[in-house]
């Protein structure tokens, strides 16, 4: 931490595909002078064989949240470390009691956007779930959990959606 600089609570993106929660997470980690970051989805991927989407029913459930509870143990190691933590998740009402158990004073941020928002977000990049995966996770992520802020990104560009969570996350941990 820079002189300055003040500490922030562990900060928690959910959102639904292309809502900007890998890309804003990394560029919010970045920009402290000690930060982590963590994609669930990086997370997953460490099961290789018998892997299962979320939306693939009762066993997609239990490793999404299992990948929760093993972001969770990481998140602990590198706050207790004196890491400012970043994660970006598909936060749902099963994984949310996760994140706020492992990190009690956590800041939980649903980034919203439209469909049509979306997809255009998502022709710009490469595109690793099909067009009906894509629609189902949008439609699954729709309405949020209990978290602590809704942001509509519709329309902010990288820059605008990270400054604004900036300031919601810094604003958070003054008076969190």
């Amino acid at each position: 931490m820079t002189s300055g600089e003040m500490s922030v609570r562990p900060l928690i993106l959910s959102g639904g595909p292309a809502a900007g929660k890998s890309t804003c997470g990394r560029l919010l980690a970045a920009q402290r002078s000690r930060a982590a970051y963590i994609d669930a989805d990086d997370i997953r991927q460490l099961v290789i064989a018998g892997a299962a989407t979320l939306w693939s029913g009762e066993e997609g459930e239990a490793q999404h949240l299992l990948a929760a509870r093993n972001v969770a143990a990481s998140g602990r190691n590198l706050v207790a470390a004196g890491f400012d933590l970043v994660v970006s998740d598909v936060v749902t009402p099963d994984t949310l009691p996760v994140y706020r158990a492992e990190f009690p004073d956590c800041f939980i941020v649903h980034l919203h956007l439209t469909l049509d928002e979306a997809r255009r977000r998502s022709a710009t990049r490469t595109e690793y779930l099909t067009g009906e995966e894509f629609d189902l996770l949008h439609a699954m992520t729709r309405t949020p959990p209990d978290v602590d802020l809704v942001l509509d990104v519709s329309g902010k560009s990288v820059d605008e959606q990270v400054d604004v969570l900036c300031r919601a996350w810094e604003e958070s941990s003054r008076h969190g």
